[in-house]
């Protein structure tokens, strides 16, 4: 991969032609910030609660069950999180595509905008 595409800043998800294509296999968040979606009422799910050293309250839960779609997208494709407070959209999701200041190893499949990055630096061309 090319160093330009590690760049934090390269990425502009306003430039994204469809945007919620990062949502369609949902995401790990932190269980705090589970609670305080559900504490504001707004509706969906979380599965597959684990332990996890990474996330700042020792656990995580999936907005999605298995492959799916992440259970706080809407019909119209917009985050219903997102809609209601942006405040309580999960840093997962507000950092994606990176992971820990890099570029997310699902970004290639998920990431409409990485994906043309790479297509680009493989075949040579510019920004």
């Amino acid at each position: 991969m090319c160093k330009e595409i590690e760049v934090k800043d390269e990425i502009d998800c306003g430039k994204c032609s469809k945007q919620s294509d990062c949502c369609r296999m949902g995401a790990w968040i932190d269980l705090e910030e589970a609670k305080r979606i559900l504490e504001s009422g707004i509706k969906g799910d979380f599965f597959h609660l684990e332990i996890d050293k990474e996330f700042p309250s020792g656990y995580k839960v999936g907005t999605s069950y298995e492959d799916e779609q992440c259970v706080f997208l809407d019909t119209d494709g917009l985050c219903r999180i997102h809609k209601v407070d942006y405040a309580l959209k999960p840093v997962t999701c507000k950092e994606f595509p990176y992971e820990g200041g890099k570029i997310s190893p699902i970004a290639d499949v998920l990431c409409l905008e990485h994906k043309a990055r790479i297509a680009r630096a493989k075949s040579g061309e510019k920004k």
